[in-house]
């Protein structure tokens, strides 16, 4: 049998580096973002669609994340017709994934797991949160986004707040340690709540 666990946050939460410390721990994860990068590659399964609908962003035979993003702050209505086909080809990898699944706990790094409803599907979430100050410094460290746009993806993002409201579970990353302890004890947990059952 197979724990369901969700884990999602705010962009800048750590979230990737939380997913990590499960896996490093015996836990499957399927990472969400993992899975646009390959139905956006050449040969993935969003290409043709997409180029029927926004031919400028199909560069050499895959989807450029970087025109994805100029087209979609140029026209930002798209957003609504990009997630009508991106959605369910996310959603047939992630059902691919669970099929093959063979870990006690597996873990699904989503970052619009509220947003999409997606925690019904699952037995419990778990949420990254930090402060707002550090989310922003680290987000801006990257050097892939200006301001302005790490805000557009905050504001189609549930708020800090709200996610720790609904979460089973909350991993505070304002240090590596302590997170990695926080993780360590949320396992522990599952694996004892699934050796009662």
């Amino acid at each position: 049998m197979t724990y369901h666990l969700g884990l999602t946050g705010s962009i800048g939460t750590g979230k990737s580096t939380t997913a990590q410390m499960f896996a490093d721990l015996g836990c499957a994860v399927w990472d969400a973002d993992a899975a646009v990068h390959r139905i956006y590659d050449v040969g993935g399964t969003a290409v043709a669609p997409l180029w029927v609908v926004f031919p400028d962003v199909i560069v050499e035979g895959a989807v450029s994340r970087t025109a994805l993003r100029e087209h979609l702050s140029k026209y930002p209505n798209d957003f609504n017709m990009l997630n009508e086909i991106v959605h369910p080809l996310v959603a047939a990898d992630c059902a691919a994934f669970k099929e093959i699944c063979e870990a006690d706990i597996a873990i699904y790094d989503i970052p619009l797991l509220f947003e999409n409803g997606t925690e019904a599907e699952l037995d419990a979430v778990c949420v990254t949160s930090v402060d707002a100050e550090t989310q922003r410094a680290r987000v801006l460290a990257r050097g892939t986004m200006n301001e302005e746009q790490f805000e557009q993806i905050k504001s189609r993002q549930m708020s800090d707040a709200d996610k720790r409201a609904r979460a089973d579970y909350i991993v505070e990353t304002d240090a590596l340690d302590h997170a990695r302890q926080q993780v360590g004890a949320i396992v522990t947990k599952i694996r004892g709540e699934m050796l009662r059952a």
